[in-house]
């Protein structure tokens, strides 16, 4: 049990990590939809053609997906702390490299920076969670992790549009970047990557068992313990049909697919992905309440992606939707969707405690991969079309679809792990 200074300080150095970590990871969703805002500006300021900014832009995922894994391995063996303050170091030079860039290739690199620096703290906050949270909350606080995330790409449409109307947009990403390094510098001085750092017991002790072993040896066989074990790989799978469904069709394909099929103008078509990522943040905040209460994560995780499947079967027969029925279908999409993020507490319980960071970096590496197939793979099947309306996109939203329908079946072999690890 612990006494009333020892409750005071728990609170408080967990609230601070979740906070000021939780508050980088919203600039790593800023940084993944701004460009969208500012498409314009970077086309004037560098003379740009439609492929080089979409380069430009393309940077930053390709390095956020390479740095999962490595991510991974650094938070178990470094510690989230010091891992989130490198990388708002290097993501905060990156901003100001790309608000003061006088060239295409600087602003480039300026990008890569960012994606380099702001790719590691998802899976530190995940780290963080695992040591500062009771294991059977795990699930509501990565939801609340996405919750918060979220407000960063809400951050980078309306609010920077509004922004952009009084300052520019150079201005706009050396204040990022300055914020960026104030934040690193707060993570090196606030944050302590467990409870034993700051002098208290572990949340395992606290409940009476027996602290986490450390992992002993090097992090490679780490990581070999979390590739080479089977109950890991269902939740990469999901991740990929479902989330990779998600961000690929929400991220490329919604918008043209909504205007030449149904219609629809940019504004309407864009307040429905709106709708639809707005839908999968509240959903995964309140999916992963909903598994930690019911004590379990495989009977969620099927119905949510059963239901998310069979709500792309409108969009693939093309079904004539009123607007409050299309408007419907997204938000509920985006709710069901968000059940692919019990994946990440799945890796974390059916891996030892000291590899949480690797574990869920592999699973959500998935995500990632998912997207990157899927968009070039979408167009190519709609070049292939050569028709108009519903029949030149069908055969990509089959794509989008199969792969959900993939997703739904992978999550048949995630292990239940009744929110607890599998050795407790």
């Amino acid at each position: 049990m612990l006494n009333n200074q020892q409750s005071r300080q728990l609170a408080r150095y967990r609230w601070t990590a979740f906070v000021i970590v939780g508050m980088a990871y919203m600039l790593s969703f800023f940084h993944r939809f701004a460009p969208a805002a500012i498409s314009s500006d970077l086309q004037l300021s560098f003379h740009a053609s439609a492929t080089a900014l979409g380069s430009l832009a393309a940077t930053y995922f390709y390095v956020y997906t390479l740095m999962q894994i490595p991510t991974g391995v650094l938070v178990d063996t470094l510690g989230p702390r010091r891992v989130v303050a490198i990388g708002g170091l290097i993501g905060g030079i990156g901003s100001l490299l790309f608000g003061m860039a006088d060239t295409l290739v600087a602003a480039s690199m300026g990008r890569l920076m960012v994606g380099m620096g702001v790719s590691v703290t998802f899976i530190a906050l995940l780290k963080l969670n695992a040591s500062w949270f009771h294991d059977r909350h795990f699930a509501t606080m990565a939801g609340a992790c996405l919750l918060l995330g979220n407000v960063g790409s809400v951050l980078a449409a309306a609010p920077l549009a509004w922004v952009l109307s009084y300052v520019s947009w150079r201005t706009v990403f050396v204040a990022i970047g300055v914020y960026s390094l104030l934040l690193a510098a707060l993570d090196w001085w606030l944050v302590r990557n467990h409870p034993g750092e700051a002098g208290l017991p572990s949340l395992r002790e606290i409940d009476g068992k027996t602290a986490h072993p450390a992992h002993q040896g090097h992090w490679y066989d780490g990581l070999m313990v979390v590739i080479k074990n089977r109950a890991t790989w269902p939740g990469f799978f999901v991740n990929m049909g479902v989330s990779g469904s998600l961000f690929a069709f929400a991220g490329l394909w919604a918008v043209p697919f909504l205007r030449d099929v149904y219609g629809m103008d940019r504004a309407a078509a864009t307040n429905h992905t709106s709708l639809l990522l707005a839908g999968f943040a509240v959903g995964a905040f309140f999916v992963g309440r909903i598994s930690d209460t019911l004590g379990r994560r495989k009977p969620v995780m099927l119905t949510l992606a059963l239901g998310y499947t069979l709500c792309w079967l409108p969009m693939l027969y093309g079904v004539s939707l009123s607007s409050f029925a299309s408007h419907s279908l997204f938000i509920v999409m985006g709710i069901l969707a968000s059940g692919f993020t019990l994946t990440w507490s799945c890796a974390k319980e059916v891996n030892p405690h000291a590899l949480s960071g690797m574990a869920t970096s592999v699973v959500n590496t998935g995500a990632f991969f998912g997207t990157a197939i899927m968009q070039p793979l979408v167009g190519w099947a709609i070049d292939q079309a050569g028709n108009t309306g519903l029949s030149h996109y069908q055969s990509g939203i089959a794509i989008i679809a199969g792969f959900s329908l993939f997703g739904l079946l992978s999550a048949i072999f995630i292990k239940e792990t009744y929110c607890r690890y599998s050795d407790s």
